[in-house]
């Protein structure tokens, strides 16, 4: 998506470096932050079906075609919603070990999702690149450096990271909604309703170790916790290959 797009057999310059260009008019009434804005407070309302560029005009007050003249298209809008939000995410400059650094985004990231569900929703979440992202990845990057691992391995170190995140808060999410959708206030409530299907699995004998969970697990509903816990797993990995605990 950050690629330059072709037109009229030259390259058009991509989203951010039109925004970053220096222009004498006056700033204009209807900005690309201010359908950003607007789309992500639709997007967190109504689910990221609802944004549409007909939708986003009516909330600005704006004929349909006014917006394309600032958003190409859907991928702009995606990369203009995620960088909004992406503002959302900081750790405190003196937070410094490897460790810190990628456990305070990481813990920050789920709290973003969830504040904004259709984040799990996006196509391809990974490929949008904003200046915001890309400046999140670069202070987790220039934490993990200088730790013995080359390139390569820094990168695959800071992606396994970030899709544990990406991957735990999506299923997160997709379990709220399936809770909602059926009308479950519970994670008693939902255990009831399927206990029938749960039952008759367990007493075939073919899950020992689930059923052990099943009837021992104390933290079933405390979404935290398990969310910290599978994260301290990940690093834990990482602090194998640096060999240190990330301080």
């Amino acid at each position: 998506m950050a690629a330059r797009k072709k037109s009229s057999g030259a390259e058009a310059p991509v989203l951010w470096e039109r925004l970053e260009r220096p222009t004498a008019a006056p700033r204009a009434a209807l900005t690309p932050q201010k359908i950003a804005a607007v789309a992500v407070r639709v997007a967190d309302a109504e689910g990221f079906a609802a944004v549409t560029m007909r939708r986003l005009a009516t909330e600005l007050g704006v004929a349909p075609m006014a917006a394309y003249r600032h958003v190409a298209g859907k991928d702009d809008l995606w990369a203009l919603m995620v960088d909004q939000v992406m503002t959302e995410l900081t750790v405190p400059d003196e937070v410094t070990g490897w460790r810190d650094v990628l456990r305070g985004y990481a813990l920050g990231s789920r709290a973003m999702m969830l504040r904004h569900p259709w984040l799990a929703q996006l196509p391809a979440p990974h490929f949008v690149l904003t200046p915001n992202r890309m400046a999140a990845a670069e202070r987790q990057l220039a934490a993990l450096d200088g730790h013995g691992m080359d390139t390569d391995t820094m990168m695959a170190a800071f992606r396994a990271v970030n899709a544990y995140v990406h991957g735990a808060t999506q299923s997160e999410v997709a379990l709220r909604q399936y809770m909602e959708d059926n009308g479950w206030a519970s994670g008693d409530e939902s255990r009831r309703a399927l206990a029938p299907q749960m039952t008759y699995l367990m007493e075939t004998g073919r899950y020992p170790t689930y059923r052990r969970y099943a009837l021992g697990a104390r933290r079933k509903d405390d979404a935290a916790w398990q969310f910290e816990t599978g994260l301290d797993c990940v690093l834990d990995g990482i602090a194998v290959r640096v060999g240190d605990q990330g301080r």
